[in-house]
């Protein structure tokens, strides 16, 4: 009987901690955001309210995918990973695949096939080659300055890395 009031007491220990543990970094990370945004409580998406403190997860190699606009902002969004990184994204994807920023979404294939992260993605991309901030340009994307942005231009011609 002992035992099984012991791995009772073993396992709330660990479902509590897991708790504590789990949440505590992930509103680090995001300036007090909640881990997934809950549009009544708080417009705003997660993301990262400073530059990161070490080496961010790459992009995904522009390379993998045959279509044009897609490979030209993969290879624009290689260049701004720190923008990225703390700029919100509007499309649901905290809800449904756990990201903390724009950049998750660069970092596999969710991108390649949602055009609002596309847009926010250039969006951010041509606000910092005027010079902008991460801090100005998050506050430009919550506005929703990015949904005017035009993507036919991005599969005509090779953007780079």
């Amino acid at each position: 009987m002992k035992t099984a009031s012991r791995a009772g007491t073993v396992l709330l220990c660990c479902i509590v901690g897991s708790l504590i543990c789990g949440l505590s970094p992930v509103r680090a990370q995001q300036g007090g955001n909640p881990a997934a945004h809950d549009t009544a409580k708080n417009p705003v998406p997660p993301f990262h309210a400073s530059p990161p403190s070490g080496p961010l997860p790459p992009v995904l190699d522009p390379s993998r995918f045959p279509d044009g606009e897609t490979r030209n902002i993969y290879a624009l969004a290689a260049r701004v990973e720190a923008i990225l990184y703390q700029q919100p994204c509007y499309c649901g994807c905290d809800k449904e695949d756990g990201h903390k920023s724009l950049l998750d979404c660069y970092t596999g294939y969710h991108a390649s096939g949602c055009s609002l992260c596309k847009k926010e993605a250039v969006f951010a991309a041509t606000e910092y080659s005027k010079g902008k901030t991460a801090v100005q340009i998050r506050e430009e994307i919550i506005a929703g300055k990015w949904k005017t942005v035009d993507l036919s231009a991005y599969g005509d011609k090779p953007q780079g890395r």
